[in-house]
Order: structure tokens, then C-alpha cells, then sequence
């Protein structure tokens, strides 16, 4: 028996070319998914522009007001459109897709969040004029002079105005706020020389601040050390390994904790690739793989990972929200996590946490006998 979808018109179907706003609404949903998406394309656009010091702030979980600012080089007025059309960039030229340098590189991230909000646009390059753009539900406004410094200040209020269904699907202001917060926490660790601040000004004003992280001096390792105490905790740190390790054109460098301070979730695993953070399932299989001969099945290892590679080496251009990654050998890639943890490991021979030691020897000290209390006392 023929039965007809309920998805098929009876009518010959016809062939519509979108309109611009249609457009930048459906890219919107791959890259902007919620409002930590939104602040990590603002985020890595500020870095890419060479920002030392980064300040974001949002109200109500960023779904009424999100603010990047930063002291990057900045925008000219003539450049301010051209920033929100679709596919415009600064940061290719689009003759060589692999060999990508910055984090961003689509030219999507501004024009979808003007899709989807109220965004709205100020810069101002060393030695000229400051100017403001806004958009509104794809609608572009006029340049307008604006006060500024230097750098950029983007802000975005609403967002999903112009796609309410999609606020159906946020979740608590309190998750969003989190989510937020461990976004800004990735990005900070692949970036010790940069300065962060996270502030929530749901109360209005100026806000609480709910993170910071001041710029680190010294050399990488020194930087790096530092960034991670103040992200992950001084007790990480103290007991974990430095890594460094090359293999065919890829290096690792980073902190792997010992056997001995081991998780029982595996939330304190962070990896990079070319300063990028990335969510890769064989990366994470790598990783878990390394300490298999040294924790249980319910124990998960703590580490923070960096990969540099040549970018040829690597594809970014596979995950809407670039967060995997293909290499050109993924064996080599894992094998360089493995062997170079591995070697690390055994080097440490049978050192143990320092935590897990001090809390062993404290249950283990004798306790101190009462005072004998007489009755006339």
C-alpha cells in the first residue's frame, strides 16, 4: 500500500532562493548554540586581533546581555560593515584552507550573532577614529561616531530575539552562567600571556566578578604553571608532571597530574591543539589509554594538554564549532600522547601525590589522650 508523506506537498515543489536573513538564521543554529558559543567566537575574535587583557561580562546567564571588550588593534570605520557580512574575514584569504593560523577564520560568528540578537559594535584603531555599528535581527544600521581608546567593545543583548523557539532550549541562567564560565577558563588556559576578567552584572552596575586571571610573565612553562594554579588549583599543580615531548612535527607540552591524584570523573581533562580547545574523543582515548596500566576502571587522570603542529598537519574545518579536530596521522598524534605521558610517568617511578599523602599521614597520626578530669575539678 502507497502511503503519501505528510512531509510532501502535492503540488510540484518549487525551488526558493533564501533571503539574507533566512540565511544568517540557519548558520546561526550551527554556530551559536548557546550563549557560551557566543562567547567564545567574541573571545577567540579578540585574540585574533592581539588583545593583552580581555574583559566579558553578562547578565542572566548571557541570554539578555552579553560584552566582550578588549584592547586588540581594532576596526576601522570602513571595516565595521564589511565585519558583519556573511563569509568576510581578515583572517585567510581563501586560497589555502589548511594552513590556518588563527582561531577564527569562516567570517560567520558576527554576522549569525547579529542574525539571532541585538549586537552592536565599537572600535577604534591606534591613531584613528572611533565608530559604532549595530544590527538588529539582521538588519544593519548606519557607522556613527564613537569615544573609545583603542580596541573593541562588541555587546550583545537579547540573544534569540529573532529566534524565540531556540529559547525554549536554553537551560537554567545559573547552567548558562557556568557554561559561560568554563569557556572563558579553556580559552584563558591557551592564552597565560593575556589577561581575563568575568564579571556577572545580573544586579545591574558594574557587577561581581566571578573570575580573573592577571597576565603571567616568565617563559611558557613558567606562564602556563601559574595560569593553571589559578584555574584548576595549586593542588593540581603540586602534583602533577611537566610534559614535553616531540614526534614528527608535533610537540606536547603541558601538566599531567600523577596515578595517585586521579578523579572519579574525568572533568579535570583539558586539551589544546595550535592553542585551540578542543573536545576530540580520540585525543581523550589517547590519553585515557597512557594510564591505563597505572589506574582502575573508575578512576580517570587529570591533565592539561597543549599539541602545536604545523597547521597543514591538522584540519580544523570539521565541527561547526571547530571543537574536533582531524590530524593527517591521527596514530602519530596518538601515539606522541601515549609514549610521551608514558615516559613521564615512569620517570616519576613511584612518587605519589602529595595530597593524597598528607591526608594517608594525617588519618594515620595517633590521637592525643584527654586530660584526666578529676572530681574536684
Amino acid at each position: 500500500m502507497n502511503t503519501i508523506s505528510p512531509n510532501i506537498s502535492q503540488d510540484r515543489p518549487v525551488i526558493r532562493q533564501l533571503d539574507e536573513a533566512a540565511v544568517n538564521r540557519i548558520a546561526a543554529g550551527e554556530v551559536v548554540e548557546r550563549p557560551a558559543s557566543a562567547v567564545k567566537e567574541l573571545v577567540e575574535n579578540a585574540l585574533d586581533a592581539g588583545a593583552r587583557h580581555i574583559d566579558v561580562a553578562f547578565a542572566d546567564g548571557g541570554k539578555t546581555m552579553i560584552r566582550v571588550a578588549d584592547d586588540g588593534c581594532g576596526m576601522s570605520p570602513d571595516d565595521l560593515p564589511l565585519a558583519l557580512a556573511r563569509h568576510a574575514t581578515s583572517k585567510i584569504d581563501g586560497t589555502d584552507l589548511l594552513n590556518i593560523h588563527s582561531f577564527g577564520f569562516r567570517g560567520e560568528a558576527l554576522p549569525s550573532l547579529g542574525a539571532v540578537g541585538r549586537l552592536t559594535i565599537t572600535s577604534r584603531q591606534q591613531g584613528g577614529d572611533g565608530a559604532e555599528i549595530a544590527v538588529t535581527g539582521g538588519k544593519l544600521g548606519a557607522v556613527k561616531p564613537a569615544a573609545l581608546n583603542a580596541g573593541t567593545i562588541v555587546t550583545l543583548r537579547d540573544l534569540f530575539h529573532a529566534t524565540p523557539a531556540r529559547l525554549k532550549f536554553m537551560r537554567s541562567d545559573r547552567a548558562e552562567a557556568q557554561a559561560i564560565t568554563d569557556t572563558v577558563k579553556r580559552l584563558a588556559m591557551a592564552e597565560p600571556f593575556t589577561g581575563f576578567t568575568l564579571r556577572d552584572t545580573s544586579g545591574g552596575g558594574e557587577g561581581r566578578v566571578t573570575f580573573r586571571a592577571d597576565a603571567e610573565t616568565g617563559d611558557l612553562f613558567d606562564a602556563l604553571h601559574g595560569r593553571l594554579t589559578r584555574i584548576i588549583g595549586r593542588e593540581f599543580t603540586d602534583n602533577a608532571l611537566p610534559i614535553d615531548a616531540s614526534r614528527e612535527g608535533l610537540h606536547m607540552t603541558g601538566f599531567a597530574a600523577l596515578p595517585t591524584y586521579s578523579r572519579g570523573s574525568a572533568v579535570t581533562q583539558y586539551l589544546f591543539v595550535n592553542g585551540r580547545p578542543v573536545r576530540d574523543k580520540m585525543l581523550y582515548g589517547a590519553l585515557r589509554a597512557a594510564y591505563h596500566d597505572f589506574l582502575s576502571r573508575d578512576r580517570h587522570p587529570a591533565a592539561a594538554l597543549f599539541i602545536e603542529c604545523e597547521p597543514v598537519l591538522v584540519d580544523v574545518n570539521v565541527h561547526p564549532a571547530k571543537s574536533e579536530v582531524r590530524f593527517r596521522d591521527p596514530g602519530l598524534a596518538r601515539g606522541l600522547i601515549v609514549s610521551g605521558l608514558r615516559h613521564a610517568l615512569a620517570e616519576a617511578g613511584h612518587r605519589a601525590s602529595s595530597t593524597v599523602a598528607g591526608a594517608t599521614l594525617g588519618a594515620m597520626r595517633p590521637e592525643q589522650p584527654a586530660p584526666r578530669v578529676y572530681q574536684m575539678d
